[in-house]
């Protein structure tokens, strides 16, 4: 398909647009798990250009039904509106140089978010139809221990349904086709403590979870072809005092793969170094399971392969350069790991994601626009 007139016309002539709008939703806190007030904008921005049907739903997603009534054929488009930074009760920062846009979240997903939106506007605008079903979601819940809990509710609510899932989250020069799946851990300990010269000899938590965590490091890396698989230790937190024998330590425990047999020998591995650390102290060790991310399972492979292809094609002819596939832990680990074909499209260039001066390439914007309307037109039989 190529851009009809009509449609690069208003991809230009919107640019300032796009450039408020991307401010005004930068500002907007939404870390996971808090992300109402990016929804009810989302939602609001949305009746106000004409959409109709649009609701929140309980994962705080922002959902727009296409022509879904009836169909089991939808095609999701999603893009989400968390981000990892704690701020909710002031404005985000937001500012610009001639080259570089700066915000936290900027890039990683409010500018894929505003992409998504403005071309939402341009098909509400011309009263297009699509072929088939077309779910646009701001989905809510892809950091961290946001644990994907939106794009959970998509795949819920219109179970049976859907047949491919789009995810537009990061850079146009890489698609993630491959899902990265996780199972991350809070582990805690618990002994009896005492002073530190009184009850020298006693049990110190903060010492036993420095041993565990010893012992998680030792990890042989299982390997799968060319699977790639990690681990990490996060926060570590405990003690009372310099003279404190620990009553309590705990840690923040997770590993990583894009191979579900590699991804379950390091469960069992996990499983075995908290089992054999309970067996040699006295200490109380519990495990609380904080988020899993699965694999792709099951999925049409030849189904999986004409989406990248469409996809891969597009960015590399309106950005000029090479996207390569790519392993990630995006929303397209949901529908994957339930054997729906899904991919990670980028739409953007820039760099920082996770950082405060996260920022995006403006010269980018244009291009992501492009892409992102090409993806989604395609589905609409009018000529646009």
């Amino acid at each position: 398909m190529e851009l009809h007139d009509k449609i690069l016309q208003y991809l230009q002539d919107s640019y300032e647009e796009t450039r408020q709008l991307l401010e005004d939703i930068c500002k907007i806190p939404a870390p996971s798990n808090h992300e109402e007030r990016r929804a009810a904008f989302c939602k609001n921005w949305l009746e106000q250009n004409g959409a109709k049907g649009v609701y929140i739903d309980n994962a705080c997603n922002v959902v727009y039904p296409v022509n879904c009534a009836g169909r089991e054929d939808i095609v999701v488009f999603m893009a989400h509106t968390d981000t990892v930074f704690p701020d909710m009760d002031t404005p985000m920062p937001y500012w610009w140089d001639e080259k570089r846009i700066y915000s936290p979240g900027v890039g990683d997903d409010t500018v894929c978010l505003v992409m998504m939106l403005m071309v939402i506007k341009y098909s509400i605008q011309n009263g297009l139809t699509p072929d088939c079903g077309i779910l646009f979601v701001a989905n809510a819940g892809e950091e961290g221990l946001g644990n994907l809990k939106g794009v959970k509710q998509i795949m819920s609510d219109y179970q049976g349904r859907i047949s491919h899932v789009y995810t537009f989250d990061g850079q146009y020069d890489a698609l993630v086709c491959k899902c990265v799946g996780s199972h991350r851990y809070k582990i805690s300990i618990e002994t009896e403590g005492g002073h530190s010269f009184a009850d020298f000899g006693k049990e110190n938590a903060i010492s036993v979870a420095a041993e565990l965590i010893h012992n998680l490091n030792q990890c042989q890396i299982p390997q799968e072809q060319d699977s790639k698989t990690t681990y990490n230790i996060g926060v570590i937190e405990g003690g009372t005092s310099v003279n404190t024998i620990a009553q309590a330590a705990s840690f923040l425990y997770e590993y990583r793969s894009d191979s579900n047999v590699c991804l379950e020998k390091m469960k069992q591995f996990f499983e075995t170094q908290i089992e054999d650390m309970r067996c040699i102290c006295n200490a109380k060790i519990s495990v609380e399971t904080i988020g899993v991310r699965p694999c792709g399972q099951d999925v049409d492979e030849a189904l999986l392969e004409n989406m990248a292809q469409r996809v891969i094609a597009i960015c590399q002819k309106h950005s000029g350069i090479p996207c390569k596939r790519t392993s990630g832990s995006t929303d397209a680990n949901i529908p994957m790991s339930m054997g729906i074909p899904a991919v990670c499209v980028g739409v953007y260039q820039g760099g920082g994601p996770h950082t405060r001066e996260e920022y995006v390439e403006i010269a980018s914007i244009p291009v992501g626009l492009k892409i992102t309307a090409e993806l989604i037109l395609g589905y609409f039989h009018q000529d646009i």
